[in-house]
This record gives C-alpha cells, structure tokens and sequence, in this order.
C-alpha cells in the first residue's frame, strides 16, 4: 500500500480516465496535502498539484462542507491581502492503528491531524496464544472507546500491524499466518469483536508505511525499511511503492537463511536471518558467552550496549559478532535492490542505530559490491517505537483519502 496520489489509470478495455476519476485523484491529493503539511493555502495547493487556483479553491470548499478541512487563521501576504491557511480537522475523522506481538498489543488512536489522541497497552506475558492476544485487542479497544467516546462517531476503521504473513484470498478476506509463533492461520476479522472496519499487513511494512507516509522513507523511490525486534522484518519499497510479491509474503528477510544448518529459528528452520539478529538470539549469544544481566527486552540490550561501551571484553565480542553479521545481511540486501536508502527500526534497531549507526553502516557497505554499497544512506526509523502502529492506522487513512467525493459529513 501507499499513500501517494496514485497516476491516472486506464480502466481495463482502454477507456481514458473519467473527469470523475480525475476529480477524485486530486481530491485525494489535496487532502493528504492538507493532512500532511499541518497548515497550509489554497496558492500553496494549486502550486503542489498543478492545478488552476479555481479548481482548488472548489475541492477545498468540498473538503469543508464534508468536515475533514477548516479554515485555521490568516496570515500577511506580500501583496497586503491576508492569506487564509487551511488545515485538517482534527475531529472529522479518527483512526486506529495496532502494534500486535506475541506478547500484547498497543493501540492507538488518532485523529485527522495523524496526531496521536491516547494509547492502550494490553499483555506483556510471554508467549501469549493468539486467543488471547485477540482478548487483549477487545480489552484495549474497550479501554481507548471509553475515554474517547466522540472519537468513535466518526471512526474509520483500526489497521494491525501483525507478525507474521497478511494475505488475501479470492473474496478479500484476510488471514494471518504466523509460523513462527505457532499460531493456526486466523482470519484478521477474527481478531477483533468490535463492530469496526478491520484492515491488516505484516508489521515491517506497517513500519514502512509510516516511513512513506512522513518519516525517513518520505519521497524515496527505492528503499529498504528493516525491523528489528524479537522477530526480524523487511518492508521493500520499489519505485515508491512497497513491494508484496505473489500474495503478499515478499520482504521475509527474517527467514533467510544465511549459515547452512546453522541456529534454530523459532519457524522450525535452521540459520535463518532472525536465529542471530532478533533479540532473543542476540542475548542468549551474550549469556552463553558469559554475559550476566536480567530479563530480555529493551533494557537488557541496553545494558548490552553499556557494557560493551565500557569494555567489557566479552560484551564487546558479542557486539562485534552481532555488527558483522547485520552487515553481511544488510549488504546482500543492498546487493539485491540497489537502495537509495536503509531505514532501520524496530525495538532492537532503534537500540543499535542510537551508538552502532557508523558501524553498521561501514559494515554494510564493507558486505556490498563497491558500486552499490556507495550509493544508500542509513537513516533510523523516524517514529520510534510508535512506527508500526502509526502505520497500521495509515491504512484506514488510505480507505478515507480515497472516499468518493462528498461521502463523509459530520453529523
């Protein structure tokens, strides 16, 4: 998915694109212009789009009359007469975007602004079944509508950023395949009880959606956004858009295999990518080796990283088995695709690229071909930690941007 304006289409037979057709692209365009700077004029969006002032000037009066844009002010022009700036109506709509794991969920709300509104955390065991992962996103939803009752008037729908493969059968219908997490293959919809449009996607390209949509990956045509975390994920952008391949699993760099018969991965395989770069596996490399520190999330990596800044010999051992190897990965990688640029998020990334950025980055280009490995940038994830689920409640957003024209109005 993206959420650029997408060119006009030729419908199948051939015909040229309705003035319908065109009409809606650039009021699409325009309200995700809107969204997207904050606040901005109808000069400014006839400058962005192309378009004459008079025809922005009506998709903006259409925008209004539907709730999603108002009028924010006036400032000073060069030419005497005050400009009126426009910007999204933070009440017109709301979305919900959901980071799911294995060990609970985090969702959150937001209004038209893309502005986060609150947060629900639910879980946090180890190892949860998928039933109760399902619990824990009723709960959070419970939770999120009784604070924000208003928000759900004029809810589009939540978007799941899940672990594991998103595919879509002949009718549409959506189903999670998470083998890695032993979980039977569940329709999404069965995931949530809420009456509310449900839309899902692996969550390293939820991570890259966001990205896309404002982040690191804004405006790159050809990209590679890396998660990190307990599991190990891949969004490929191409040409701007993600790439999904036959039915959606493409970007499973997790389960690449890269030692022949080497660790146990938790999908049942043998050397996969994500057996020496997720998070359990880069601890329990440090306890074998003989590393001393308590639980197995942000703050034990954290000590690992602290320790070997220290130095800390066999913390240090760790760290640069652990450089070396992202870098061979990440370099086939850039081998591959030719990227312009290496995003990398997650937990775990984020933990890295905070005092490992230049060593990733030599290590990478050291694993490349010459030409290759000289042309991508390395940048961390924008958002954080907030990067899956802002990207998830982005597709609920695609479904609004691209709403026929005059469909939605406030009540």
């Amino acid at each position: 998915m993206s959420l650029r304006p997408a060119p006009t289409r030729i419908p199948s037979g051939g015909a040229p694109a309705t003035v319908s057709d065109v009409r809606q692209r650039n009021r699409t365009q325009a309200l995700r212009s809107i969204i997207l700077a904050g606040q901005t004029s109808r000069a400014e969006l006839a400058r962005e789009s192309g378009l004459s002032v008079a025809s922005v000037t009506n998709l903006v009066s259409e925008l209004i009359s539907e709730g999603l844009v108002i009028e924010a002010g006036s400032v000073a022009s060069s030419g005497g007469r005050p400009v009126t700036l426009l910007a999204p109506n933070p009440a017109g709509a709301y979305f919900l975007g959901a980071d799911v794991g294995e060990r609970g969920v985090a969702v959150e709300l937001f209004d038209l602004s893309m502005t986060r509104v609150d947060t629900e955390f639910r879980g946090g065991r180890e190892g949860e079944p998928i039933e109760v992962i399902a619990t824990d996103l009723d709960e959070a939803l419970d939770a999120l509508r009784e604070r924000n009752p208003a928000a759900w008037d004029r809810m589009v729908g939540i978007g799941l950023g899940l672990p594991g493969i998103v595919e879509s059968d002949a009718d549409g219908r959506q189903v999670l395949y998470a083998q890695s997490l032993g979980w039977q293959p569940i329709p999404v919809t069965d995931l949530v009880s809420h009456d509310i449009a449900v839309f899902a996607e692996n969550g390293a390209k939820t991570q890259a959606m966001a990205e896309l949509w404002d982040g690191a990956a804004r405006g790159v045509q050809e990209a590679l956004v890396v998660l990190l975390g307990r599991g190990v994920g891949l969004a490929i952008v191409t040409g701007g858009e993600l790439a999904h391949g036959l039915v959606s699993s493409a970007g499973e760099w997790g389960h690449v295999k890269i030692v022949r018969d080497g660790l146990l991965c938790r999908c049942g395989g043998h050397g996969c990518v994500e057996a020496y770069l997720g998070a359990d596996a880069i601890l329990t490399a440090w306890r074998e080796a003989g590393g001393r520190f308590e639980g197995s999330g942000w703050r034990a990596v954290g000590e690992l990283l602290e320790a070997d800044k220290a130095g800390d010999a066999i913390a240090t051992g760790v760290v640069d088995e652990l450089v070396a190897t992202l870098g061979s990965a990440l370099g086939g990688l850039v081998n591959l695709t030719n990227p312009e640029r290496v995003v990398i998020g997650g937990w775990v990334g984020l933990r890295l690229m905070e005092s490992l950025a230049a060593r990733i980055e030599a290590a990478t280009r050291s694993q490349a071909l010459t030409r290759p490995g000289s042309q991508f940038e390395l940048f961390a994830c924008r958002f954080g930690g907030d990067t899956v689920a802002l990207g998830a409640a982005m597709m609920p957003l695609g479904v609004l941007l691209d709403e026929p024209r005059g469909s939605r109005r406030l009540s």
